[in-house]
Parts: C-alpha cells; sequence; structure tokens
C-alpha cells in the first residue's frame, strides 16, 4: 500500500468516526408515556391503560399512564405539545377538549390541529337524549310534541355548562325550533335524580352514561346521535331514522402526538394501537364502556379532528355561550 492510497483510506476512516449516526426514526429508544388529562378510573384513563397493556408489545418498550387532570384536559395536552417529538411522549384525548373547548375558552393554549400529530382513532361513542318521567314521553316523537306545546318546561340537564352535550343540546334545538333551556350539573353523576324525579324533564350526554339507567327502565333513551344504532341500546332509534338529518354527531376518543413527529415513529404507533383495538379483550372492555374500537390510518383521524373542529365552532358561537 503507498502512501497516497494510506492518506485517503485514513481519510475515509477519519470521516466515519467524526459523523455521528443519525437517529434512527423508525423506532421508539425509550419509554412510552401515555398522558391522560382525566383521573384514574374515568373513561379516558381505562383507553389509556387497555391500549398501554397491549402496545408495549409492538413498539419494543415499556408503556406508562400518566394521569393530568385539570383544566378540561388543557394540561395534559401542554404536556404533550411541549414533549420532544419522539414518540415517547403521546395522548388520549376526548373530542371536547380538541374539537369544542378552543371555541369556548379564548385563552385556551394550543392549537388541537397545528400543535399535535392524529397518530390513531381509538374509539367512538354516541351521544343520546334521555327522558325523565315529566313529559310522560316514551319516544322521541312524542317528547317532541311535549317540548313544543311546553316551551317554557322544556329543558335539558348536561354534565357541565361548555361541554360537548351542552352544545348538541344547541343543535337539537335549533332542528326542533324551541329553545331548549340548559340546565348544566357538575357531572353525569349530579343530575341523575333530578332527571328520575322530574326536576329537569330530559337529559344530553354520552350514550354510555344512561344506558345502565335505561335498561333498568328508570329513564328512557329516545334518540341517538350516530349514522348507525348504538350496539348498547340497539332498539333506540337514531336522529336521522326520526328524520332530524342535520342531527348527528360521533364522539371518540384518540391519540395524538407533538407536532413534528416523525411519519415512521407516528405509523409505528399507529400500527401498535390498531392491533390492540383489535384484540377481543380489548374490545369486551371498550364495549363495557359504551365505547365502539376503531381503526385507520393517522391521515384519516386528523380529517376527523379537522372536521369536527371545523363543525363545532359555528355552533358554539351561535349559542352566545360565555364560560364565567
Amino acid at each position: 500500500m503507498n502512501a497516497r492510497t494510506c492518506l485517503s483510506f485514513g481519510v475515509v476512516l477519519l470521516s466515519l468516526v467524526a459523523v455521528p449516526l443519525a437517529p434512527a426514526q423508525d423506532r421508539i429508544d425509550k419509554p412510552v408515556r401515555i398522558v391522560v388529562g382525566f383521573a384514574a378510573g374515568g373513561t379516558a384513563d381505562v383507553m389509556a391503560r387497555v391500549v398501554a397493556d397491549k402496545l408495549k408489545d409492538s413498539v419494543g418498550q415499556p408503556v406508562v399512564v400518566d394521569n393530568r387532570p385539570g383544566a378540561i384536559g388543557r394540561i395534559a395536552a401542554e404536556t404533550v405539545r411541549n414533549a420532544p417529538p419522539d414518540g415517547a411522549t403521546i395522548m388520549v384525548m376526548p373530542i371536547g377538549p380538541m374539537a369544542v373547548v378552543p371555541h369556548v375558552y379564548s385563552d385556551i393554549p394550543y392549537d388541537p390541529v397545528k400543535d399535535f400529530t392524529a397518530v390513531a382513532l381509538g374509539s367512538t361513542f354516541q351521544f343520546a337524549i334521555a327522558a325523565g318521567p315529566t313529559s310522560g314521553a316514551k319516544t322521541w316523537s312524542e317528547f317532541a310534541a311535549w317540548v313544543k306545546a311546553n316551551p317554557g318546561k322544556a329543558a335539558y340537564a348536561t354534565s357541565g355548562a361548555g361541554s360537548l352535550p351542552h352544545f348538541f343540546g344547541v343543535l337539537l334545538s335549533r332542528e326542533l325550533g324551541v329553545a331548549m333551556v340548559h340546565v348544566p350539573y357538575k357531572g353525569s353523576a349530579a343530575y341523575v335524580s333530578d332527571l328520575m324525579s322530574g326536576q329537569v324533564p330530559a337529559a344530553i350526554d354520552a350514550i354510555a352514561d344512561l344506558t345502565e339507567l335505561h335498561r333498568a327502565g328508570r329513564i328512557r333513551i329516545l334518540a341517538s346521535s350516530g349514522a348507525t344504532r348504538s350496539t348498547a341500546v340497539p332498539e333506540v332509534p337514531t336522529f336521522n331514522e326520526l328524520g332530524l338529518k342535520g342531527v348527528e354527531a360521533t364522539g371518540w376518543f384518540g391519540f395524538f402526538a407533538p407536532a413534528k413527529t416523525p411519519k415512521p415513529i407516528v405509523d409505528l404507533l399507529n400500527r401498535g394501537i390498531n392491533k390492540a383495538l383489535q384484540s377481543p379483550d380489548v374490545v369486551e372492555k371498550l364495549s363495557k364502556l359504551g365505547l365502539d374500537p376503531a381503526t385507520g390510518t393517522p391521515e384519516e383521524f386528523a380529517r376527523i379532528v379537522a372536521s369536527d373542529y371545523a363543525k363545532w365552532g359555528p355552533i358554539v358561537k351561535a349559542s352566545g355561550f360565555k364560560p364565567e
């Protein structure tokens, strides 16, 4: 080997040592944290935990759930927005904080479309209206007739002001042509006794929060908001079936990563989450909560988020609601 060859070989070796290897962008190299903006034991928490238990096998890392409750999911959203976009920090979030809350509160510090990467649509659910004994209604038609005959008494309870059920009630009132009064409570459990005793004639909530009382005969679910009937209460018609074409809404729980998370990592997480959601035990657990497991691509979920964000903005604005 002559001097020139030795020199060239040395330069090549030096260049290989001097240039650090770029980190792989198709794998996650540390434990994964699923941030949940609500307390342990709630629906979002259960959703995160049943997926976490399966996801660890797909990503090759431990997966833990990190509950950051408070401020209607804002704390969790900020945590994930500010995390490194490496796939190690993701979140489960329902539709409300991503599609409704930013239109309600002007000080929300995140943009649900620009500040996050949609990873996977985890599950969907429907909303429903249920009647207590006040109206005597056993069907939606009977309740609608009662509302129109008693506009001064027409009211509906929800789990809180500024919630998605609140604005679904606004949408429903618009279709009915009667401005039903919104009666907000502090959580779903808070309005139950008033609904059953007739203090408030109806309630609007996620169908899972009404199903048990409906099955027990304590209240009656009159209609649901989905494109098809709910598997939880298949005997209940949809608003669409009843001729209210503009009253369709599907809630969801979805998985998000920080903006600019590399596409290969997003796809890795998406495949792992979809695989988890197809496990029979996961399907069973989610079904008991009134959730329908849903799979799809990150791009499909991103379109759902953007569409719902655009849909609920005008409804919130038209309601005239201002948070106290």
